[in-house]
């Protein structure tokens, strides 16, 4: 299988390119299981946070978790909020979103847990994501916290795929390629 050297955090990782479609192929970030890389990107992203800029961070699952864990670890910080994939049974009156991501076929629907919601109103909100590409599950994100009566204070990622490294409203790590069929940059 081809990789994708990534050099992120002063730590490289050979990311395998797997197939999206018949003419896309994305490295595959994964930060889930590797305790180094997730704490380093954490400590990383957590420089690029203007210092009082927000009160709560906010991530869609799941490969958010682990960072956004990391990131209210290294804080301080001594809650986060999830944006959930499906409701919980133990989920009061949740508000949701439709989102569209690269690496979900269809649409997909982000849960935010009404309590939570409700401490997010009035609040000012730090969307914290692995990577951002189409900026499907990012728009989602924002709309869950405007629903709330939140506001968005900043957009962090560990990488920007494709031509998401050319947003000027999102902070990032590092650029993330996208991929042809025959493992030549796009």
């Amino acid at each position: 299988m081809p990789t994708y050297t990534l050099e992120v955090a002063g730590l490289r990782r050979e990311l395998p390119i797997c197939k999206v479609s018949d003419d896309l192929y994305i490295a595959a970030f994964i930060c889930l299981g590797d305790a180094e890389l997730t704490e380093a990107c954490a400590r990383e992203l957590l420089k690029l946070a203007a210092p009082g800029s927000f009160d709560y961070m906010l991530t869609a699952e799941a490969k958010g978790i682990p960072l956004i864990h990391e990131m209210a670890r290294q804080s301080g910080a001594a809650k986060y909020f999830l944006a959930r994939k499906g409701p919980k049974a133990y989920m009061q009156n949740p508000i949701y979103v439709e989102d569209q991501s690269i690496t979900t076929a269809g649409a997909q629907r982000l849960y935010l847990d009404g309590t939570d919601a409700e401490l997010l109103a009035g609040k000012r909100i730090l969307i914290v994501d692995d990577v951002i590409s189409t900026g499907g599950s990012l728009k989602a994100m924002e709309s869950l916290v405007k629903l709330a009566g939140g506001t968005v204070t900043g957009r962090l990622a560990v990488l920007a795929e494709g031509s998401a490294k050319d947003r000027t409203d999102i902070q990032f790590l590092a650029p993330l390629p996208l991929f042809n069929a025959s493992g030549s940059v796009q």
